[in-house]
């Protein structure tokens, strides 16, 4: 199978679908691979790297889109990237198509056949190749979130650690999956007062038993969370439907009541954000504020931590091209259940379902795609 890797264009994003390391591996399996000229640039991957992993050098996307059977990526195509996109071909990467109708509609007009990172699932329902990005996501929601309590960036001006005799900062984490207890994790390492909300009491028992007095837990319920976002300092969104639009959880009605310049980090806005103000940004542009509220809504945050998350990323994604490209998407489907759910697009049709729901399209099931 041709196999190619674009250059990122979305703002700020420095990641890139295949390592060389990941390259050579496809390579090895008896696989031809185009990679863009510079798309490894920004982990620190020139193209002699990849050239040295067996990869053919490109100039520019174009040759990748028209040619390869198979391309990877890491975020969603964008417009001009959709564009170029046609059937018979497979698509590798994150989608996130609930919130985002313009680019389902240009996928589902392609024909291409396109496989979501964030929807493949593990054993007991798990997302594993979402899971490395969560993590990252998880722990730098914290780092912004610190940066925008900063005055200078609208915020209230308060440490989340405190000093002696001044009392840390109180974080209110929404969400106690991977996102909420990889947040709560850095939390409680930089001293604030920690409490993560959740609505399963397998999860807030785990997450009990974990941190100990380090981090309260809470039933997510409505009382419960208006209570914990209007006394944080900092909030956390961090929940997540698979494949679905997120919740609204805290309303424009609830900014009143919070501390003017706490701070509002929506880490599931890939999936249209869990706070109703939300809006994506980008790293150029981080924050904004509504209500005396600072927001911070990047949609691609791992992005800038590049050579963590991409090789975080190519250690789970991996196993899955090569398999796809060994069988083809069909044969490789057919044999794992898992990567069956990945399959969110295929020949103009939306197979998965939380995506057809949501955006009124007619459902195909994953199944009678495969045939």
């Amino acid at each position: 199978m041709r196999i190619g890797t674009p250059r990122e264009i979305k703002n700020h994003e420095y990641r890139v679908g295949l390592t060389p390391e990941s390259v050579h591996e496809l390579v090895a399996a008896g696989h031809e691979l185009w990679v863009e000229s510079g798309a490894g640039n920004g982990i620190g991957a020139d193209d002699r790297q990849y050239v040295d992993a067996g990869a053919k050098i490109v100039d520019g996307p174009d040759p990748i889109f028209a040619d390869c059977d198979m391309v990877v990526k890491v975020k969603e195509p964008q417009a001009e990237e959709r564009a170029k996109l046609h059937g018979d071909q497979i698509l590798y990467t994150y989608l996130h198509l609930a919130p985002d109708a313009a680019q389902t509609a240009d996928l589902v007009k392609s024909g291409v056949t396109a496989i979501a990172y964030e929807t493949v699932t593990g054993p007991n329902g798990q997302l594993p190749l979402l899971k490395p990005m969560s993590q990252v996501a998880g722990r730098m929601s914290i780092q912004a979130g610190a940066t925008a309590l900063e005055k200078r960036h609208g915020g209230r001006g308060t440490l989340l650690g405190g000093v002696p005799g001044v009392m840390p900062g109180k974080v209110a984490v929404i969400g106690g999956g991977v996102v909420g207890f990889n947040a709560a994790q850095m939390a409680v390492g930089l001293g604030a007062d920690v409490t993560i909300l959740d609505r399963s009491p397998e999860q807030l028992e785990r997450l009990g038993n974990h941190f100990e007095s380090r981090a309260k837990t809470r039933f997510s319920n409505k009382a419960n969370l208006f209570e914990s976002v209007c006394e944080a300092d900092l909030v956390i969104g961090a929940v997540l439907i698979p494949g679905a639009a997120a919740p609204k959880l805290v309303t424009r009605d609830m900014l009143s009541s919070m501390k003017t310049g706490a701070v509002l980090v929506d880490v599931a806005i890939d999936q249209g954000g869990c706070f109703e103000t939300s809006h994506a940004t980008t790293h150029d542009d981080p924050t904004y504020i509504v209500d005396g509220i600072v927001h911070y809504c990047v949609a691609n945050m791992p992005g800038a931590v590049a050579r963590t998350s991409t090789y975080a990323l190519n250690n789970v994604t991996l196993p899955h091209a090569l398999a796809i490209a060994r069988d083809g998407w069909k044969a490789a489907a057919k044999a794992d259940p898992h990567l069956a759910q990945g399959i969110n697009v295929h020949n103009g049709h939306v197979t998965y379902r939380a995506v057809a729901e949501e955006l009124g399209y007619e459902y195909l099931p994953v199944s009678q795609a495969i045939g």
